[in-house]
Protein backbone atom coordinates (compact mmCIF):
# COMPACT_ATOMS: atom_id res chain seq x y z
CA UNK A 1 0.00 0.00 0.00
CA UNK A 2 1.15 3.42 -0.84
CA UNK A 3 2.09 6.10 2.17
CA UNK A 4 3.33 9.35 3.17
CA UNK A 5 6.97 8.32 1.78
CA UNK A 6 5.43 7.97 -1.71
CA UNK A 7 3.87 11.61 -2.24
CA UNK A 8 5.47 13.06 -5.05
CA UNK A 9 6.17 9.86 -6.53
CA UNK A 10 3.84 9.02 -9.68
CA UNK A 11 1.61 6.05 -9.32
CA UNK A 12 -0.96 3.86 -10.28
CA UNK A 13 -3.86 2.51 -7.82
CA UNK A 14 -6.73 -0.03 -9.35
CA UNK A 15 -9.91 0.62 -7.98
CA UNK A 16 -12.71 -1.63 -7.46
CA UNK A 17 -15.50 0.40 -9.38
CA UNK A 18 -18.54 -2.54 -9.03
CA UNK A 19 -19.76 -6.01 -9.84
CA UNK A 20 -20.94 -7.21 -13.67
CA UNK A 21 -21.94 -10.46 -14.98
CA UNK A 22 -21.19 -11.30 -11.28
CA UNK A 23 -17.50 -10.23 -11.67
CA UNK A 24 -15.98 -7.38 -9.64
CA UNK A 25 -14.61 -4.45 -12.31
CA UNK A 26 -11.79 -2.49 -11.66
CA UNK A 27 -10.54 1.15 -13.11
CA UNK A 28 -7.18 2.49 -12.86
CA UNK A 29 -6.20 5.80 -11.91
CA UNK A 30 -2.17 7.03 -13.09
CA UNK A 31 -0.74 10.36 -11.91
CA UNK A 32 1.24 11.75 -9.01
CA UNK A 33 0.12 10.62 -4.96
CA UNK A 34 -0.23 14.09 -3.51
CA UNK A 35 -1.60 12.70 -0.38
CA UNK A 36 -1.82 9.56 1.86
CA UNK A 37 -3.32 8.92 5.25
CA UNK A 38 -5.28 6.20 6.65
CA UNK A 39 -8.76 6.37 4.74
CA UNK A 40 -8.20 7.61 1.05
CA UNK A 41 -5.81 8.56 -1.64
CA UNK A 42 -5.27 11.46 -3.39
CA UNK A 43 -3.76 11.57 -6.77
CA UNK A 44 -3.18 14.53 -9.21
CA UNK A 45 -4.21 12.62 -12.81
CA UNK A 46 -3.73 14.97 -16.51
CA UNK A 47 -7.58 14.87 -16.17
CA UNK A 48 -8.01 16.60 -12.53
CA UNK A 49 -8.10 15.47 -8.76
CA UNK A 50 -8.40 12.38 -7.94
CA UNK A 51 -9.51 10.94 -4.60
CA UNK A 52 -9.85 7.18 -4.08
CA UNK A 53 -11.11 5.66 -0.71
CA UNK A 54 -8.66 3.17 0.59
CA UNK A 55 -12.09 0.52 0.84
CA UNK A 56 -11.97 0.87 -2.87
CA UNK A 57 -8.00 -0.25 -3.46
CA UNK A 58 -7.29 -3.06 -5.03
CA UNK A 59 -3.56 -2.71 -5.69
CA UNK A 60 -1.32 0.59 -5.57
CA UNK A 61 2.08 0.90 -6.36
CA UNK A 62 5.21 3.51 -7.96
CA UNK A 63 5.84 3.40 -11.61
CA UNK A 64 8.23 5.00 -13.23
CA UNK A 65 7.99 9.24 -13.71
CA UNK A 66 7.96 10.45 -17.21
CA UNK A 67 11.03 12.07 -18.23
CA UNK A 68 13.25 13.55 -15.15
CA UNK A 69 16.35 14.35 -13.87
CA UNK A 70 19.03 11.68 -13.47
CA UNK A 71 20.18 11.01 -9.99
CA UNK A 72 23.64 12.68 -11.11
CA UNK A 73 21.73 15.49 -12.93
CA UNK A 74 19.04 15.73 -9.45
CA UNK A 75 22.35 16.30 -7.43
CA UNK A 76 24.31 18.78 -9.87
CA UNK A 77 21.38 20.74 -9.72
CA UNK A 78 20.65 20.74 -6.22
CA UNK A 79 24.40 22.08 -5.17
CA UNK A 80 23.62 25.00 -7.26
CA UNK A 81 20.42 25.62 -5.92
CA UNK A 82 21.85 25.03 -2.24
CA UNK A 83 25.10 27.27 -3.41
CA UNK A 84 21.80 30.30 -3.99
CA UNK A 85 21.01 29.79 -0.46
CA UNK A 86 23.92 30.01 1.65
CA UNK A 87 23.04 29.74 5.44
CA UNK A 88 25.33 31.49 7.87
CA UNK A 89 26.85 27.89 9.68
CA UNK A 90 27.34 25.38 6.95
CA UNK A 91 28.93 22.06 8.07
CA UNK A 92 30.04 18.85 6.15
CA UNK A 93 29.46 15.32 6.94
CA UNK A 94 31.53 13.75 3.91
CA UNK A 95 29.37 15.03 1.00
CA UNK A 96 26.19 15.70 2.91
CA UNK A 97 25.61 19.39 3.86
CA UNK A 98 24.70 20.91 7.24
CA UNK A 99 22.33 23.89 7.12
CA UNK A 100 21.57 26.31 10.12
CA UNK A 101 20.08 29.35 9.79
CA UNK A 102 18.20 30.10 13.02
CA UNK A 103 15.05 28.74 11.53
CA UNK A 104 14.53 30.87 8.34
CA UNK A 105 13.47 28.74 6.10
CA UNK A 106 13.56 24.61 5.65
CA UNK A 107 16.24 25.01 2.99
CA UNK A 108 18.52 26.73 5.27
CA UNK A 109 18.10 24.71 8.49
CA UNK A 110 18.17 21.44 7.00
CA UNK A 111 20.71 18.81 6.32
CA UNK A 112 21.24 18.22 2.41
CA UNK A 113 22.15 14.43 1.05
CA UNK A 114 24.64 15.16 -1.92
CA UNK A 115 25.78 11.97 -2.42
CA UNK A 116 28.44 9.64 1.00
CA UNK A 117 28.48 10.93 4.35
CA UNK A 118 31.20 8.54 4.66
CA UNK A 119 29.64 6.16 6.43
CA UNK A 120 25.95 4.01 7.18
CA UNK A 121 22.57 6.18 6.14
CA UNK A 122 21.31 5.15 9.79
CA UNK A 123 24.94 6.89 11.37
CA UNK A 124 24.62 9.95 9.50
CA UNK A 125 21.23 10.88 10.06
CA UNK A 126 22.42 10.48 13.68
CA UNK A 127 25.10 12.38 13.43
CA UNK A 128 22.67 14.79 11.61
CA UNK A 129 19.99 14.49 14.97
CA UNK A 130 23.16 15.54 17.39
CA UNK A 131 24.51 18.30 15.12
CA UNK A 132 21.28 19.97 14.60
CA UNK A 133 20.27 19.54 18.52
CA UNK A 134 23.78 20.78 19.22
CA UNK A 135 22.43 24.15 17.64
CA UNK A 136 19.65 24.41 19.02
CA UNK A 137 17.82 23.65 16.03
CA UNK A 138 15.26 20.64 15.47
CA UNK A 139 16.98 18.05 12.61
CA UNK A 140 15.34 18.32 9.46
CA UNK A 141 16.62 16.21 5.95
CA UNK A 142 15.42 17.28 2.80
CA UNK A 143 15.85 14.19 0.37
CA UNK A 144 15.60 15.25 -3.22
CA UNK A 145 13.96 12.61 -4.78
CA UNK A 146 14.65 9.93 -6.67
CA UNK A 147 18.41 10.51 -5.69
CA UNK A 148 18.15 10.12 -2.08
CA UNK A 149 15.52 7.25 -2.02
CA UNK A 150 17.54 5.21 0.42
CA UNK A 151 18.06 8.47 2.93
CA UNK A 152 14.01 9.00 2.76
CA UNK A 153 13.58 5.66 3.29
CA UNK A 154 15.96 5.22 6.46
CA UNK A 155 13.82 8.28 7.70
CA UNK A 156 10.14 6.95 7.26
CA UNK A 157 11.59 3.48 9.03
CA UNK A 158 12.09 5.89 12.01
CA UNK A 159 8.76 7.29 12.08
CA UNK A 160 9.82 11.10 10.56
CA UNK A 161 6.74 12.84 8.98
CA UNK A 162 7.55 14.44 5.51
CA UNK A 163 6.62 17.75 4.42
CA UNK A 164 4.67 18.18 1.55
CA UNK A 165 6.39 17.47 -1.91
CA UNK A 166 8.56 20.70 -3.16
CA UNK A 167 8.95 20.97 -7.50
CA UNK A 168 12.25 21.66 -8.59
CA UNK A 169 11.51 22.74 -12.16
CA UNK A 170 13.77 24.40 -14.83
CA UNK A 171 13.03 26.30 -18.21
CA UNK A 172 15.21 27.94 -20.61
CA UNK A 173 15.58 31.37 -20.11
CA UNK A 174 12.56 33.67 -20.83
CA UNK A 175 13.13 36.67 -23.32
CA UNK A 176 14.35 39.95 -21.25
CA UNK A 177 12.22 42.91 -20.24
CA UNK A 178 12.72 46.43 -18.97
CA UNK A 179 11.31 48.51 -16.72
CA UNK A 180 12.09 46.78 -13.85
CA UNK A 181 14.51 47.82 -10.96
CA UNK A 182 17.25 45.63 -10.33
CA UNK A 183 19.58 46.12 -7.68
CA UNK A 184 22.45 44.07 -5.88
CA UNK A 185 21.34 45.04 -2.65
CA UNK A 186 17.67 44.34 -1.58
CA UNK A 187 16.32 47.83 0.09
CA UNK A 188 14.04 47.71 3.14
CA UNK A 189 10.49 47.89 1.25
CA UNK A 190 12.14 44.38 -0.56
CA UNK A 191 13.03 43.14 2.82
CA UNK A 192 9.32 44.14 3.96
CA UNK A 193 7.45 42.08 1.55
CA UNK A 194 9.56 38.93 2.35
CA UNK A 195 8.55 38.80 5.70
CA UNK A 196 5.56 39.77 5.28
CA UNK A 197 5.58 36.02 3.54
CA UNK A 198 8.19 34.26 5.44
CA UNK A 199 7.30 36.04 8.61
CA UNK A 200 10.14 37.98 9.94
CA UNK A 201 13.76 38.57 9.05
CA UNK A 202 16.49 37.21 11.45
CA UNK A 203 20.38 38.66 10.45
CA UNK A 204 20.50 34.88 9.20
CA UNK A 205 18.00 35.75 6.36
CA UNK A 206 19.57 38.74 5.41
CA UNK A 207 22.82 36.78 5.02
CA UNK A 208 21.05 34.08 2.82
CA UNK A 209 19.79 36.60 0.41
CA UNK A 210 22.82 38.59 -0.03
CA UNK A 211 25.78 36.01 0.20
CA UNK A 212 26.16 34.85 -3.26
CA UNK A 213 28.83 36.69 -5.24
CA UNK A 214 26.32 37.10 -8.83
CA UNK A 215 22.83 38.23 -6.85
CA UNK A 216 19.75 40.75 -8.29
CA UNK A 217 17.10 41.88 -6.58
CA UNK A 218 13.98 42.81 -8.63
CA UNK A 219 11.80 45.68 -7.62
CA UNK A 220 8.53 47.05 -9.38
CA UNK A 221 7.30 50.16 -8.24
CA UNK A 222 3.96 52.15 -8.73
CA UNK A 223 3.07 54.24 -5.87
CA UNK A 224 4.65 51.81 -3.84
CA UNK A 225 6.53 48.38 -3.98
CA UNK A 226 3.98 46.40 -6.22
CA UNK A 227 6.37 43.18 -7.16
CA UNK A 228 10.14 41.61 -6.07
CA UNK A 229 11.46 38.44 -6.99
CA UNK A 230 15.43 37.42 -6.61
CA UNK A 231 17.98 35.78 -9.13
CA UNK A 232 21.55 33.83 -8.51
CA UNK A 233 23.76 33.06 -11.09
CA UNK A 234 25.95 30.41 -11.17
CA UNK A 235 27.31 28.94 -14.53
CA UNK A 236 24.69 28.29 -16.86
CA UNK A 237 21.59 28.80 -14.60
CA UNK A 238 20.05 31.70 -12.85
CA UNK A 239 18.15 30.15 -9.56
CA UNK A 240 15.00 32.56 -9.17
CA UNK A 241 13.49 32.63 -5.98
CA UNK A 242 10.95 34.97 -3.77
CA UNK A 243 8.41 35.72 -6.96
CA UNK A 244 6.01 38.21 -5.26
CA UNK A 245 3.58 40.34 -6.11
CA UNK A 246 1.31 42.04 -3.98
CA UNK A 247 -2.39 41.39 -3.75
CA UNK A 248 -3.43 44.32 -4.94
CA UNK A 249 -1.53 44.06 -8.13
CA UNK A 250 -1.76 40.33 -9.30
CA UNK A 251 -2.88 39.41 -12.49
CA UNK A 252 -1.33 42.35 -14.57
CA UNK A 253 2.19 40.13 -15.25
CA UNK A 254 4.19 41.05 -12.74
CA UNK A 255 5.25 38.14 -12.12
CA UNK A 256 6.49 37.53 -15.56
CA UNK A 257 7.95 40.83 -15.63
CA UNK A 258 10.56 40.50 -12.81
CA UNK A 259 11.33 37.10 -13.93
CA UNK A 260 12.29 38.40 -17.48
CA UNK A 261 13.97 41.43 -16.06
CA UNK A 262 16.09 38.67 -14.29
CA UNK A 263 16.76 36.64 -17.09
CA UNK A 264 18.20 39.10 -19.55
CA UNK A 265 20.70 40.08 -16.51
CA UNK A 266 21.39 36.53 -16.40
CA UNK A 267 21.62 35.91 -20.27
CA UNK A 268 24.48 39.05 -19.89
CA UNK A 269 25.91 36.97 -17.26
CA UNK A 270 26.40 33.76 -19.51
CA UNK A 271 23.19 31.85 -18.07
CA UNK A 272 21.19 29.74 -20.47
CA UNK A 273 18.64 28.25 -18.25
CA UNK A 274 16.48 29.44 -15.17
CA UNK A 275 15.61 27.03 -12.28
CA UNK A 276 12.70 27.56 -9.60
CA UNK A 277 11.49 25.32 -6.21
CA UNK A 278 7.85 25.52 -5.53
CA UNK A 279 5.84 23.85 -3.37
CA UNK A 280 3.89 21.59 -5.24
CA UNK A 281 0.28 21.83 -3.45
CA UNK A 282 1.11 26.12 -4.07
CA UNK A 283 -1.45 25.32 -7.47
CA UNK A 284 -1.87 28.99 -8.63
CA UNK A 285 2.21 28.86 -8.56
CA UNK A 286 2.58 25.73 -10.34
CA UNK A 287 0.13 26.82 -13.02
CA UNK A 288 2.20 30.25 -13.50
CA UNK A 289 5.35 28.43 -13.61
CA UNK A 290 3.92 26.24 -16.30
CA UNK A 291 2.74 29.03 -18.48
CA UNK A 292 6.10 30.26 -18.49
CA UNK A 293 7.69 26.99 -19.72
CA UNK A 294 8.76 25.44 -16.37
CA UNK A 295 8.73 21.74 -16.00
CA UNK A 296 9.71 19.65 -13.34
CA UNK A 297 13.14 18.33 -13.36
CA UNK A 298 12.70 16.27 -9.76
CA UNK A 299 11.11 16.78 -6.59
CA UNK A 300 12.08 17.03 -2.88
CA UNK A 301 10.47 16.02 0.86
CA UNK A 302 11.65 17.64 4.09
CA UNK A 303 11.73 15.28 6.85
CA UNK A 304 11.23 16.26 10.41
CA UNK A 305 11.12 13.71 13.54
CA UNK A 306 7.01 13.63 14.19
CA UNK A 307 6.92 17.68 12.94
CA UNK A 308 5.50 18.98 9.33
CA UNK A 309 7.75 22.06 10.15
CA UNK A 310 6.97 25.30 7.90
CA UNK A 311 8.65 27.48 5.61
CA UNK A 312 10.09 26.49 1.99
Amino acid sequence: MLGATDIGRRVVVRRFVGVRDNRPCYSDVLGYLTAANDTELTIETDRGTVVVPLTEVHLAKTVPARRRGTAREVLALERVAAAAWPPPVLDYLGEWLLRAADGWTNRGNSALPLGDPGRSVPEAIDAVIDWYRGHGLTPAVTTPLPATAAVARELDRRGWTPRPPTLVQTAPLPDPASGVRLSETPDEDWLAVVAGRKGGLPAAARHILSAPRQVRFASVYRDSLVAIARGVVDGDWLGLSLVEVVPSARREGLARLVTRALAGWARDEGATRAYLQVEEHNESAVALYASMGFTTHHRYVTYRPGATGGGA
